[in-house]
């Protein structure tokens, strides 16, 4: 099953799955993340796909976890619509089970803080951070958007991972209330969550994200789910990105790369590499002057 994210709507409550075993397979082979890197990268970037869905189409999030784990920050961001990447910063920690016998992805994580970035087209920023809880990462998406946003959420992410490290099934769900929910379906729909498996299993089983919606709604009548969308991990960076980043550097920093003989620029995001030769660097130098010159005759 492709990944892809599904909305529906009842009474007085929102709900959103993804299924995104593909794209958490891609970030983990991209960054060589070990288990628990996989695990926490996982939930991560399915978790700011499932808040995208809570903002308007034309703007994108940027969720960053925080803590002084031996991970150590974990980055997920979606440039565009139903497009999320990510990134772990030390994506080859690995730590034994936890005493359940799960990824200990809270003990990589550590205690620290979450945020959560909404940027508009007109690159407005929207900012929001509360406390970890756990580092678990769900437990911490629900809180942030229980203390910061004050909305009533649960949040279910999941990320299994094969014995050859390989993405067995990732998934997530979020169900919100709304100011005009009624009592009985709260009761159900928390039945419900108490019977649902780890979103992770579901994926495993096939499930698709609509039918993780029917579970978590299962005796709530009225109830609209629209069509499913495409889901992948995509980066915006590009060359022309990285020469722009090197053409903005100072001269003696170019100098240096150009003694060293080549220069890299690597994204974080995706971990793509850009490379420049000497000839090149050359180049940037001499535009560097001339730009230069062409600024003191304007002063002139």
């Amino acid at each position: 099953m492709s990944d892809h994210i599904t909305r529906a709507l009842a009474p007085g409550v929102r709900i959103v799955a993804a299924i995104t075993t593909e794209l958490v397979e891609e970030g983990r082979v991209r960054h060589s993340c070990s288990p628990v890197a996989s695990a926490a990268l996982g939930r991560t970037m399915t978790a700011a796909l499932l808040l995208s869905e809570t903002i308007k189409a034309d703007e994108c999030i940027t969720l960053r976890i925080s803590g002084n784990g031996p991970l150590g920050d974990i980055v997920a961001d979606t440039p565009l619509r139903h497009c999320v990447r990510g990134y772990v910063h030390h994506p080859e920690i690995d730590l034994p089970p936890a005493a359940n016998g799960k990824l200990d992805v809270g003990a990589g994580v550590g205690e620290g803080m979450i945020h959560v970035a909404r940027f508009s087209p007109k690159r407005e920023v929207f900012t929001g951070t509360v406390k970890l809880i756990s580092g678990e990462i769900a437990e911490d998406v629900t809180r942030y958007l229980l203390e910061s946003e004050q909305i009533p959420s649960t949040v279910g992410l999941g990320v299994s991972v094969n014995p050859n490290g390989g993405i067995a099934g990732a998934a997530g769900f979020l169900v919100q209330a709304m100011p005009d929910v009624t009592e009985e379906i709260l009761v159900n729909i928390e039945r419900n969550l108490n019977l649902v498996l780890s979103p992770s299993h579901l994926a495993q089983e096939g499930m698709t994200a609509a039918g993780i919606i029917k579970l978590l709604t299962a005796g709530v009548e009225c109830l609209e789910v629209f069509d499913s969308e495409p889901v992948k991990f995509k980066c915006t960076c590009s060359r022309d990105r990285a020469t722009g980043i090197l053409c903005s550097m100072e001269q003696d920093d170019i100098r240096s790369m150009i003694e060293e003989g080549k220069a890299e620029v690597r994204c974080n995001f995706c971990n793509e590499s850009y490379l420049y030769q000497v000839s090149e660097l050359n180049e940037f130098m001499n535009e560097q002057k001339l730009s230069f010159v062409r600024n003191e005759k304007k002063l002139e």
